[in-house]
């Protein structure tokens, strides 16, 4: 629903080219306004919310000239400095928070609100140069599948940005390597009152499981660069149990040596519950992006120049997570991440000022630039991707 809204908005904004195809991905391409061949450059954010909190119904409360301090969202749930220092960096800000009860869903809606205003300013406004301008709102990037059919060709674009980071001046060229494990854990059920010698118990096999796995390599004490191995879902009874985990780390290397970790832990667990058995199962989710964005090093700088360009202090950083933009990577659009000033993802707690997301507009139009001007020069990366599928389209 929300991005049928979202196609009938980009239409009555006057966008010439707008479609939603048969994935209901919605595209819209806006011509350049310059007479230089410029690279088309994708601007890319997902509709969907994170599953692990509601995002229905949602009460967005404003605070208007922020002074610091905790802000009261409502429900006996109060925000402070201390939860998030970032909001001393807003004082005098419009800070947008939920009031308690569901997710704001500034993740990713943060940077639907902000494409949307690039475009309405880059059609208001015939000043600001800009080569091609391609848009694709996406769905399902919180559970990893947000571009599991989108059509990179298709969508025509050189070089592509998601706008879904968080604080203000991050831009961000590195996600995790991420690998998912399943682990089945078969017990054996019997009558409890006659289970003596017997009974093998799967929940507690389970336990035994993640109490073997180590303290430290664990979300909430890992920071930075560091991997962790993150026990997400559980579910089954004595009989059967299964434990589904997430593993996460910048390097491939340690990912199989926690997936390792994982099988030897099943093999203690089965040993030590006589007529129990244990399989574990790991598969990729992604890799991480910066494998590519490497050998496309403009796509970055340009990004960082163009945040200096907005009146901000860039920083380089990496994702403890992922983004549409490590599958577009590996599938030939290089696409790193631009923030959204947004903050607190995936909980009640969430906020975003709109200073922040004001900020964001103006690098993306300053980027917009920045293109026009390598062009000029003669000096705009060219991806070997698009080339070759425009000389193939031409042997055609």
């Amino acid at each position: 629903d929300l991005l049928r809204a979202l196609h009938d908005e980009l239409l009555e904004l006057g966008v010439p080219d707008v479609s939603i195809d048969e994935h209901d991905y919605v595209i819209a391409r806006l011509p350049g306004n310059v007479d230089v061949d410029v690279p088309a450059v994708g601007f890319i954010a997902h509709v969907d919310t994170s599953p692990e909190m509601s995002g229905s119904n949602v009460q967005p409360q404003l605070h208007e000239n922020y002074g610091g301090g905790a802000l009261e969202l409502g429900h006996g749930y109060t925000l402070t400095p201390e939860r998030s220092p970032e909001l001393l960096d807003h004082l005098g800000h419009t800070i947008v928070t939920t009031d308690g009860t569901t997710l704001l869903g500034a993740d990713n809606k943060a940077g639907v609100a902000e494409i949307m205003t690039l475009l309405e300013r880059l059609m208001a406004d015939p000043a600001p140069p800009h080569g091609p301008v391609h848009v694709a709102f996406t769905y399902d990037e919180e559970i990893g599948r947000g571009t599991e059919t989108f059509d990179v060709e298709g969508f025509g674009a050189e070089y592509a940005y998601t706008v879904d980071g968080e604080t203000v001046g991050h831009i961000e060229n590195e996600t995790f390597c991420a690998d998912a494990a399943r682990v089945l854990l078969r017990g054996v059920n019997v009558h409890p009152g006659y289970a003596k010698g017997k009974m093998v118990n799967a929940l507690k096999m389970a336990a035994r499981f993640i109490a073997l796995l180590p303290e430290g390599m664990c979300p909430e004490r890992t920071e930075g660069r560091q991997g962790y191995v993150h026990p997400v879902a559980i579910e089954g009874t004595v009989d059967e149990v299964q434990l589904k985990l997430i593993l996460r780390d910048f390097d491939v290397e340690p990912l199989k040596a926690q997936a390792q970790l994982l099988r030897d832990i099943g093999e203690k667990v089965a040993a030590e519950h006589e007529g129990g058995q244990v399989e574990v199962a790991v598969e990729e989710s992604y890799r991480n992006m910066r494998l590519v964005l490497d050998e496309h090093p403009q796509v970055v700088e340009l990004a960082l120049e163009a945040t200096r360009r907005a009146g901000l202090e860039p920083k380089l950083s990496q994702i403890r997570g992922g983004t549409d933009g490590a599958h577009l990577s590996f599938n030939g659009l290089p696409t790193p991440n631009i923030f959204t000033g947004g903050h607190l993802y995936h909980s009640r707690y969430e906020w975003v000022a709109v200073e922040g997301m004001l900020a964001t507009v103006d690098t993306l139009v300053a980027l917009c630039g920045l293109w026009v001007e390598r062009a000029r020069a003669g000096e705009a990366p060219r991806n070997p991707r698009a080339a070759a599928t425009a000389a193939a389209g031409g042997a055609a």
